[in-house]
């Protein structure tokens, strides 16, 4: 795997994540408890950070990356992901923030300033335009990315469910090494 600093900062990863030996991470990262990179991720905590939560997948093939601190927004975009959130494969994630219990669909593009609450399914192929609030508890479809339908219960339970069998999986490629 390619972990490197950036000015001097390296990636802060848990004893328990598993990171995936093609993926690439730089800089400011920080990645929680069970969580896992998989193959051909590129993260880069350059011009901001990056902070993952715990029990969170990032899957094949998705960028990571933040919006650069300037004059006219000094805080800049990091990205920021909370815990058990499932993201699908070719994953693009620019400088938003994602809560908890979340999947986000395959070749989804969620952009600068987004904030999406806790609960929330994104469609796969959804983009979601710059400065949008994804409200707690619905499905998200489309591009530009519209609220289809609260989740079910099902659909609910189904987030947890898709990190723990992450989790699960991890495990077991950690036990290969």
């Amino acid at each position: 795997m390619s972990i490197r600093s950036y000015k001097g900062i390296e990636p802060k990863i848990s004893i328990s994540a598993y990171i995936d030996e093609s993926a690439v991470l730089v800089g400011q990262i920080e990645i929680g408890a069970d969580s896992s990179i998989w193959p051909l991720v590129a993260a880069r905590g350059d011009v901001n950070y990056i902070k993952i939560g715990e029990r969170t997948n990032v899957q094949d093939g998705s960028v990571l990356h933040l919006t650069r601190k300037s004059a006219t927004n000094p805080d800049g975009f990091p990205l920021i992901i909370g815990d058990d959130v499932t993201v699908g494969h070719k994953v693009m994630l620019h400088g938003c923030v994602l809560g908890n219990r979340i999947l986000v669909g395959m070749g989804a593009i969620v952009m600068d300033n987004v904030i999406v609450e806790d609960d929330v399914i994104i469609g796969g192929g959804a983009l979601v335009p710059p400065n949008k609030t994804l409200q707690s508890g619905y499905l998200y479809v489309g591009s530009p990315v519209k609220q289809a339908h609260p989740l079910t219960d099902d659909e609910r339970a189904f987030l947890k469910v898709s990190a723990q069998n992450y989790v699960e999986l991890k495990n077991e490629y950690l036990e290969e090494l």
